[in-house]
């Protein structure tokens, strides 16, 4: 089978098919994978079919992995379940948080360099995972806008994407979410090489020095205009599928799927290469 390269849009994303298995996990792919996540930010390998083992190689080739410290496979520790299904992950009561905006460990220093997830079982209903660029929404502000952002900073925390995913969770519940340390970066991230995306999603608190009602509007605001058709593209998944995204720059979601739905996906994560400045 022949291998096509096709973007999804002018902004986001790339898929490629006639790649599977043993195939993926090979340096030339590799490569053209790290080019392709330069230029598109999500790189989808249609039906790609690609077992545990030849995942970690593949992610070995991209980067360093990470190993959690939970809910690793027994065989494989670098590969997580996600699930709704307390049977399929550990950390399952957890994964309704995954249903709102977000990059993975952004109240951390420095977070994952680039996440890859493939579909086991998909769901009947829901399900489709979203991507919003936030390096083309940086771009496509105004320079009045840019101008006003470039001193801002902004506090991120677990507790403010747990408080959305559960809004009626008791005091308990809600003091042990505090627990997670927070983490204060700028509003705008800006690279070693010069490249800069705006720095927003769930974990977003609040934006220091700016009253309450003002923080609010302009974080909502800001996540209204990241995630707006242009910059943004919706996944739906089949069988097999592998999608890898650079987790520091795009934006993610998973569309509502219930604990009964089959959806399981297998992740692995890359340790992240350069801090938030």
């Amino acid at each position: 089978m022949s291998v096509t390269v096709s973007p999804i849009s002018a902004e986001v994303g790339v898929q490629i098919t006639g790649l599977a298995g043993h195939q993926l996990a090979d340096p030339a792919v590799a490569a053209d994978t790290r080019k392709y996540l330069d230029e598109h930010g999500v790189v989808i390998y249609r039906e790609a079919h690609i077992g545990d083992a030849d995942l970690v190689a593949l992610s070995r080739l991209l980067g360093e992995v990470v190993v959690a410290p939970m809910g690793g496979e027994e065989e494989f520790p670098e590969v997580s379940a996600i699930s709704l299904d307390p049977a399929q992950s550990a950390l399952a009561a957890y994964r309704t948080g995954t249903f709102y905006w977000h990059i993975d460990g952004a109240n951390d220093l420095v977070p994952q360099k680039a996440t890859l997830l493939t579909a086991l079982e998909v769901a009947t209903e829901g399900g489709d995972t979203e991507f919003a660029n936030l390096y083309a929404a940086y771009e496509g502000l105004s320079a009045e806008d840019k101008a006003r952002f470039a001193d801002l900073r902004v506090v991120h925390s677990f507790a403010a994407t747990q408080r959305l995913a559960h809004p009626d969770a008791s005091d308990k519940v809600r003091a042990s979410w505090e627990k997670v340390p927070s983490r204060e970066h700028p509003l705008v991230w800006t690279r070693r090489n010069g490249r800069k995306s705006l720095l927003v999603g769930a974990t977003a608190d609040h934006i220091v020095g700016l009253p309450e009602d003002e923080s609010r509007a302009l974080l909502d605001r800001l996540l209204d205009w990241a995630t707006q058709p242009r910059f943004s593209l919706r996944h739906q998944w089949s069988r097999g599928d592998l999608v890898i995204w650079d987790n520091t720059g795009i934006l993610h979601r998973a569309q509502p799927y219930t604990a009964l739905s089959r959806r399981l996906m297998h992740r692995t994560t890359l340790v992240g290469a350069e801090a938030v400045a």
